[in-house]
């Protein structure tokens, strides 16, 4: 059961967390995304099995309606965030080698 407060806690730390992600990566120098993607791409790939395990959790505790809906779109969502950040980290480093990775 969720009271208030446990509610207000975590809106309060989603929010927080919001707020601190944008300031991070808007002060992030452009030479530094293409690293920085590749440390996303690590911390999605945690989400994934996270969504899973989260899922497995739901089917066990026979409660699929809400907690096994949610799992399986924290696990869509980080599933697009890993397969486009690999989509772009190799993209970005085909500019950057030229026309001799590219071969």
């Amino acid at each position: 059961m969720i009271t208030e407060a446990s509610l207000i806690a975590n809106l309060t730390l989603f929010m927080l967390a919001i707020f601190l992600g944008f300031e991070l990566i808007t002060k992030v120098p452009a030479t530094l995304h293409t690293p920085l993607m590749s440390g996303a791409n690590a911390i999605s790939g945690i989400s994934v099995v996270g969504a899973l395990l989260g899922a497995n959790v739901a089917y066990n505790a026979g409660e699929t309606a809400v907690s096994g809906i949610l799992a399986f779109v924290a696990l869509v969502l980080a599933m697009i965030n890993v397969v486009g950040g690999f989509a772009v980290t190799d993209r970005m480093l085909n500019m950057i080698a030229g026309k001799n990775r590219r071969a």
